[in-house]
């Protein structure tokens, strides 16, 4: 395990103080490990996992080869270039068991779609291409080559080949594909378990009066959305004041129970340094000026697990699952009223080991908290639960408008992407991209990515977007 001093004196150029977005993930990939244990999960609790072993097929698939269409099934060596071909029919064939007659020249068996080819039969003409006369199909001259509209046994998958791969995440189609195996199980990766907490002493949590000065807690429900969108199982530790025996307590409860910790606030330059003072206290931690808009600073590391590490239940704190004080009331990690019960979903709490837990500090504004999260923190997690998925593809989209930029930095715009009549894509910016602006966020469906080395856009021209489908 590489100490965050040996992984920037492997970058090139690394500066802390200006760190470029290519380098950010670069420093990532090499920070995070993947988990180890493994769990054989039945098919419908597999959902989102990531696969710790290939599926290899037990079989081909199709297991023989078979019908494409509704039509009729014949030797393909019949056909003569300009001729029409007349065939009689012999029989029916029907999905789900073989047909057992013999089929001689000129003749021709009518076949289901998914039904076993009969013996020497090759190719199959579609139902609505022929001119039926009693028993007697015609064909038109150069509609077919041999072999067409037949599936050949094994197309989908070999028998002893890997279905599946280690490290694919389970989608719909890769369920349905196991599933098509007659497996009932698969091994997969355990869930990534991720602490969250926001911090700061002008945070309200819901539920509580509004006061000159405070505002209320948004970052704690985007980034809980964001987590349980990536299928992890989420610690929500409410809000930690300004304090440090309390943000202590937060840190070590977290590290003792999490793979990773997430916070919101106090890793900027002139804020309260108790956060930052913590972090570098307990962890092996950096502290990054990331050249980026929105965002820019954010923290990140290890930080250590206590060796008598106590619940985090012992002094208020909430996980995702277990949240109540005896009195009905919840709480945060400082004991005071939480004011509205944590979503469900979580688990109960779990040591993670000596090494502690992986932290990422992210800034204070609900933009720049949400732009870190899904550059930056996402494809980190995703790495650390195991997956070999590639980071979300940016597609090209026409700008609608003007965009000023300065090369030197990446800017995350958010945007709307929407398709035009000839069905490319084109893209507009959603009003104030202020870091703080939700709004703008709201009503967006992708970020526009310019990236560090490029200027200003013109109208009309092509732009990488980042879309949100699936992720937020």
């Amino acid at each position: 395990m590489k100490s965050i001093a040996q992984i920037a004196a492997e970058l090139q150029g690394y500066d802390p103080q200006a760190l470029s977005a290519a380098d950010v993930s670069r420093f990532l990939s090499q920070l995070v490990e993947p988990v180890q244990d493994v769990m054989e999960l039945p098919l419908f609790e597999a959902l989102g996992r990531v696969l710790a072993a290939d599926v290899v097929s037990p079989f081909d698939v199709p297991p023989h080869d078979n019908s494409a269409m509704d039509g009729y099934a014949f030797a393909g060596a019949q056909l003569a270039a300009g001729t029409a071909l007349a065939l009689k029919v012999v029989g029916t064939a029907l999905a789900g068991k073989a047909w057992q007659g013999m089929v001689g020249a000129g003749e021709c068996v009518k076949i289901m779609t998914g039904a076993i080819m009969p013996s020497g039969l090759d190719t199959v003409v579609p139902q609505e291409f022929v001119n039926v006369q009693a028993d007697t199909v015609t064909l038109p001259a150069q509609l077919l080559q041999p072999g067409d509209n037949r599936r050949l046994r094994g197309e989908d998958l070999m028998r002893g080949r890997p279905a599946l791969l280690k490290g694919e995440l389970l989608t719909p189609a890769r369920l349905g594909l196991a599933a098509s195996l007659g497996l009932k199980t698969v091994r997969t990766w355990r869930p990534l378990r991720v602490a969250y907490f926001s911090t700061g002493d002008e945070i309200l949590s819901l539920g509580e009066a509004p006061r000159e000065g405070a505002v209320y807690d948004s970052n704690r429900y985007t980034v809980f959305g964001m987590l349980r969108r990536l299928g992890c199982e989420v610690i929500d530790m409410g809000v930690v004041r300004d304090d440090p025996a309390l943000l202590e307590a937060a840190f070590t409860r977290a590290a003792a129970q999490a793979d990773a910790i997430i916070t919101s606030g106090g890793v900027s330059v002139g804020e309260a340094d108790y956060t930052k003072a913590m972090m570098k206290k307990l962890g092996d931690v950096v502290f990054w000026k990331i050249a980026m808009r929105p965002g820019r600073p954010m923290a990140v590391g290890r930080i250590s697990q206590a060796k008598s590490a106590s619940s985090p239940m012992d002094s208020g704190a909430s996980s995702s699952q277990n949240n109540s004080n005896p009195n009905g009331d919840s709480r945060f990690a400082d004991g005071s009223p939480q004011g509205e019960t944590a979503p469900p979903g979580g688990s109960e709490p779990h040591g993670v080991g000596s090494v502690g837990a992986i932290l990422f500090g992210l800034p204070g504004n609900p933009v720049a908290v949400m732009v870190t999260f899904l550059a930056f923190v996402r494809p980190a997690l995703l790495q650390m639960m195991g997956s070999t998925a590639p980071a979300a593809p940016l597609l090209k989209a026409r700008s609608l408008e003007p965009m000023r930029k300065k090369p030197g930095r990446t800017e995350y715009q958010r945007g709307w992407v929407s398709t035009t009549a000839d069905g490319s894509l084109q893209v507009k910016t959603t009003g104030n991209q202020g870091s703080g602006v939700l709004s703008s966020m709201a009503q967006a469906n992708g970020l526009v990515v310019l990236h560090h080395a490029q200027g200003s856009v013109k109208a009309g021209e092509e732009v990488d977007v980042m879309m949100f489908e699936g992720v937020l």
